[in-house]
């Protein structure tokens, strides 16, 4: 069972799966290493995540497992309509398309709850939101969860904290081989990518004002230095903003930034980062964009209440009173995912191997586990590292009898 777009485009789509897990050995060999001694048999997981080709390579290593599974967009806008037609041909229940109405969005979600999965595959919580709050999924039987987003693990964060957290949920994306490499290498790569199919405008000389200096927001800030961009940078907390001046930053607060910046960028995973009193600040032809997960970044709002007409794909121009021209980018959305393709498949293959590895914990250690949100155990960390530096062909020192015996020494 399956709603998509355009089923035509299944072969389309099966050929970029393909591409994605060529690109994907660490994965594809983690796949290959459970096969020989796991099933996911009569288990069904259901993944809230942005469709893409790299997600398609982990849903179907979940089947091969002998999982059953359904899936839903994480995001309006990121959805890859050739890839969920491929879905749907390969038996995975598939409830996404481009561009959904937030009613849409919704009702995909409960579309993929109604399969009534024993595990969760979350990117920004809104799943697993709607698993907590919806009377009617209240009786769903659910071991645990696993959350690949900085804005989800905080709401997931408020939940427990309230008390009424109903199963365990593994923070994938606190697992450090993917903050280092999905957050950094792949946010700060694919904002680029976003940012120039949008506006095909150089990035070097121009100001670049970078909202965050989390583990996105050095990503994007250090490729923008790569493309001699001059990055500012604006933080809230005082150890952050500390390290991004020793990096060499300009760190400033936002509404100084505001009258400098030829483009900003949100990171931040907070609300109300760029609003209406920073906007009329701006210079004329300034571009917005958001890299957080949700659309709450930018007052968007006051935005769209101007003159507003789109210039380009994914780039919208919102006339102001002042009769300034400031651009939107993916209106606000998830800029590299919404005007570009998101993460390259190299480092989502680490952050889906730790959220495959995290799917196993669960079902082998459910019954031990405690009703709270929790790091991703460090043995997967560890072993999500030893497989990427298989994969990439690097060989590392090991620690010989006298090393280990000099650190077992007080």
């Amino acid at each position: 069972m399956s709603k998509i777009k355009d089923v035509s485009l299944a072969e389309e789509g099966r050929a970029s799966y393909r591409w994605a897990r060529q690109h994907m050995k660490i994965l594809d060999n983690t796949i290959s290493r459970l096969q020989q001694s796991e099933s996911f048999s009569g288990t069904t997981v259901a993944c809230c995540l942005h469709m893409t080709k790299e997600t398609s390579v982990l849903l179907m290593g979940l089947k091969e497992l002998g999982a059953e599974v359904a899936c839903c967009a994480g995001n309006p806008l990121s959805t890859h309509d050739d890839i969920t037609a491929f879905l749907a041909s390969e038996g995975i229940h598939t409830y996404a398309w481009n561009d959904q109405t937030p009613e849409e969005y919704d009702w995909c979600i409960f579309q993929t709850l109604s399969h009534r999965p024993s595990i969760l595959v979350d990117d920004g919580a809104d799943m697993n939101v709607k698993a907590h709050f919806d009377k009617e999924h209240s009786d769903l039987n659910i071991l645990g969860a696993t959350e690949e987003t900085t804005a989800g693990v905080n709401r997931l964060r408020v939940i427990e904290r309230q008390g009424k957290l109903k199963y365990p949920v593994i923070l994938v994306n606190n697992a450090y081989t993917k903050q280092l490499f999905d957050n950094r290498y792949g946010t700060g790569q694919s904002t680029i990518d976003g940012l120039l199919r949008s506006m095909n405008l150089l990035l070097a000389s121009k100001r670049v004002v970078v909202a965050g200096y989390g583990w996105v927001g050095r990503g994007v800030a250090a490729r923008c230095r790569g493309m001699n961009s001059n990055v500012i940078v604006t933080e809230t907390d005082p150890v952050k903003a500390l390290e991004a001046h020793m990096d060499g930053y300009q760190v400033m607060r936002m509404s100084k930034a505001a009258t400098l910046g030829d483009i900003f960028i949100t990171a931040t995973g907070m609300t109300d980062v760029i609003r209406r009193e920073h906007i009329v600040r701006m210079r004329d032809g300034a571009i917005l964009a958001n890299v957080g997960h949700f659309d709450v970044e930018i007052d968007t709002e006051f935005l769209f209440s101007a003159d507003t007409r789109r210039v380009r794909p994914n780039l919208d121009e919102c006339v102001l009173d002042n009769g300034r021209r400031i651009y939107l980018v993916g209106e606000g959305r998830l800029a590299n995912l919404s005007a570009a393709e998101g993460h390259p498949p190299e480092v989502m293959a680490q952050s889906f191997s730790n959220q495959l590895l995290s799917v196993r914990h669960i079902l082998k250690n459910h019954k031990t586990m405690s009703r709270e949100v929790m790091n991703v155990p460090s043995y997967i960390d560890r072993q999500v590292a030893i497989d990427a530096l298989d994969a990439m062909g690097v060989k590392i020192d090991r620690l010989n009898t006298k090393q280990k015996a000099y650190m077992n020494k007080w």
